[in-house]
């Protein structure tokens, strides 16, 4: 499942660099298996599982992080306020009750990086019915039970991470 994702070219390098310190870490941890099994039995060494469990955590992180990259699109963030596209925060209210508003990042969490904002993918139903909408568009979108919730565009701005 390989979906394109937005990043700026700063999210793009902190992801970068957080991939490289993984795979430098790879002898370090098979050092430490190595070290934890010649200690005997492997049934009642917490060391050696322990650390089997790390690899496998730092491997699945590897594995994700290199996916991510290589179907990033990196550029700056979509210069074009007023419309919803990944890579803009918007702001919207739910079911025409104009109080009932939500600020959010059209984007992925690995995208979002650091952001405090809320991250929605422009795959889930939310960030798909918001994409291509413009201010004062109403769109409406299926919740997981079924029913139907109409959204509409307050703002749109640009994403400034």
């Amino acid at each position: 499942m390989s979906e394109t994702t937005w990043l700026t070219p700063e999210s793009h390098d902190r992801l970068k660099r957080e991939l490289d310190a993984l795979i430098a870490n790879r002898p370090i941890i098979a050092a430490e298996i190595n070290e934890r099994r010649e200690e005997g039995d492997l049934r009642e060494n917490g060391g050696y599982h322990a650390a089997r469990e790390q690899q496998g955590q730092e491997e699945a992180r590897i594995r994700e992080l290199q996916e991510l990259l290589n179907n990033a699109k990196v550029g700056v963030a979509p210069a074009q306020a007023g419309v919803a596209q990944p890579g803009t925060v918007v702001t919207v209210y739910y079911d025409g009750d104009e109080s009932d508003t939500e600020t959010f990042l059209i984007g992925t969490r690995a995208a979002g990086g650091a952001t405090t904002l809320e991250v929605y993918s422009p795959d889930s139903p939310l960030g798909g019915a918001l994409i291509g909408a413009k201010i004062g568009d109403t769109k409406k979108y299926q919740l997981p039970n079924g029913n139907y919730m109409q959204v509409t565009l307050v703002s749109a701005e640009p994403y400034h991470g």
